[in-house]
C-alpha cells in the first residue's frame, strides 16, 4: 500500500491530469490511498476543497476509475503547504501539475511545482505540461 499526495490548484486541466496520472500509476486502485490537497492562498471563509472546481474534477476522475481519495484544505504557501502535508501524511509520492512557463515568469512568479521538487526528500511527478505561458 502507498499514499499518493496530490496538489491540486484552481485550473481544472492541470487537476485533471495529475488525477490521470495518478490512475495510471502501476498497481491496482486499491494499493493505494490518495489524497488531494488544495492550499488556499486567502482565507476562504466557509468554503472548503470540496466546493473548489479543479479539487471536484480531480475527484471526479478518481471516482470514474475505482481509485479511493480523501480531501485535505490548508492555507498559506500551496509549495510548503503540499511539503508539509506529505511530511504529515507519510506520502509515499507527491503529484503536483506542471506548465509551462517562460523564464521571465518563474523568476518573477516562482513555480510550486519547482519549489516542491527543489525541497522534497520524497519522489515528486510533474503531471504534463499544460500549455499556458
Amino acid at each position: 500500500m502507498y499514499h499518493v499526495l496530490v496538489g491540486v490548484d484552481d485550473d481544472v486541466e492541470r487537476a485533471r491530469t495529475c488525477a490521470r496520472e495518478v490512475a495510471n500509476l502501476p498497481g491496482s486502485a486499491g494499493e493505494m490511498t490518495v489524497t488531494l490537497l488544495h492550499a488556499f492562498d486567502e482565507d476562504p471563509g466557509d468554503a472548503s476543497a470540496a466546493d473548489v472546481e479543479a479539487v471536484r474534477a480531480a475527484a471526479d476522475y478518481l471516482d470514474d476509475n475505482g481509485v479511493a481519495y480523501e480531501l485535505l484544505e490548508s492555507g498559506g504557501d500551496p509549495a510548503q503547504s503540499i511539503l508539509d502535508a506529505a511530511n504529515r501524511e507519510n506520502a509515499d509520492l507527491i503529484v503536483v501539475a506542471g506548465r509551462k512557463r517562460s523564464p521571465a515568469g518563474k523568476a518573477i512568479f516562482g513555480s510550486v511545482s519547482q519549489s516542491v521538487i527543489l525541497s522534497s526528500n520524497r519522489p515528486v511527478l510533474v503531471a504534463g505540461v499544460v500549455g499556458e505561458t
